[in-house]
């Protein structure tokens, strides 16, 4: 539950979707942080560690980004062609799944189909709301109030719904449908990107958890598994800086590094859980008893939830990062 909590709060809030589209069509200083120093030094005068985080952005923090991220889908490519072509020696999910009982195979059908539904009521959600100047208005208000009011939005409505017991059918499915309809309205002024961007951001998502889940379903059930303690304390990081990095001046080396951090370390984070996740959801559905625990059986949607928080936090990133925001010291 922990970690779904830090997922939505790492949803970049709509203050930061202000700013950085704001940003996208703003020129950055003229003077590059190196200049600044240079005359610092030839005055004398050696810079403070305040001045140095507040100096003007470099390209440094962006390039590191970038790297790690190429470094990041060079490892997953190199994961699926060794899992892919059997070189583990551990037999693998696809492997295990030809063994796998009717009723296992019916809860993760069933888990999966919840997801396809809930990413679609989250985009008519999204699109319903950009119709609606006054709704929109509303959801790009910045301050400190209304990032509190998204987060407990958001927070709020998804513990609801994995609150609830799946057995209670329609108070389950109001709650759910609930949360999808809320992270829609949260991601809605993205659409302010255009629709073509929105398209090739939604393509591309979708091939990066489709090779994810490649790997995921290719390597050994429990591989991933054991990430689960390196993934939180990252989640935590990347929480703090998208949280920063919407009162820190995006042209600054501070700012500029909050902002590499929650982009292109948010985006490794969550491709990470999507691997964490898709093993997970199999987990549980072949231990999961088949007699009701402590009056709950399986639940197919508090399953997917995970997955379709590390969707939506990837997708909101692909979407920036495509719109310019991969450097915005421009």
């Amino acid at each position: 539950m922990s970690l779904f909590r830090l997922s939505c709060s790492s949803i970049v809030p709509r203050t930061i979707f202000r700013t950085q589209i704001r940003n996208l069509t703003e020129e950055a200083p003229r003077m590059r942080r190196a200049d600044i120093l240079a005359r610092q030094k030839m005055g004398g005068k050696q810079p403070t560690f305040k001045e140095s985080l507040m100096a003007p952005a470099t390209d440094t923090a962006f390039n590191v980004g970038k790297l790690a991220l190429a470094g990041g889908a060079a490892l997953g490519i190199g994961a699926l062609c060794f899992y892919g072509a059997g070189m583990s020696r551990q037999a693998s999910i696809l492997d295990q799944a030809m063994m796998w009982p009717q009723y296992v195979q019916e809860r993760i059908r069933s888990t999966y189909s919840y997801l396809g539904v809930t990413l679609g009521v989250t985009a008519g959600s999204a699109y319903l709301v950009a119709k609606s100047p006054q709704i929109m208005n509303m959801m790009m208000r910045s301050g400190w109030m209304s990032m509190i009011a998204t987060m407990a939005l958001l927070i709020g409505t998804g513990m609801l719904a994995q609150s609830i017991p799946y057995e209670n059918t329609g108070s389950k499915h109001a709650a759910w449908l609930l949360h999808a309809a809320a992270v829609g309205a949260v991601i809605a002024p993205l659409t302010l990107l255009g629709g073509p961007l929105m398209l090739k951001a939604s393509l591309y998502t979708a091939g990066i958890v489709g090779g994810l889940s490649a790997v995921a379903a290719s390597a050994p059930s429990d591989k991933f598994l054991m990430m689960a303690g390196p993934l939180a304390i990252g989640l935590g990081v990347v929480v703090a800086a998208s949280i920063g990095s919407a009162f820190v001046a995006p042209t600054t080396a501070l700012g500029a590094g909050m902002y590499s951090i929650s982009m292109y370390g948010g985006l490794l984070l969550f491709s990470g859980m999507m691997l964490y996740n898709t093993q997970q959801v199999v987990r549980v559905a072949e231990t999961y008893p088949l007699s009701a625990e402590r009056g709950r059986g399986y639940d197919p949607i508090n399953q997917m939830i995970g997955l379709y928080m590390n969707i939506i936090n990837i997708f909101v990133r692909v979407a920036m990062l495509l719109a310019g925001g991969g450097n915005r010291r421009r």
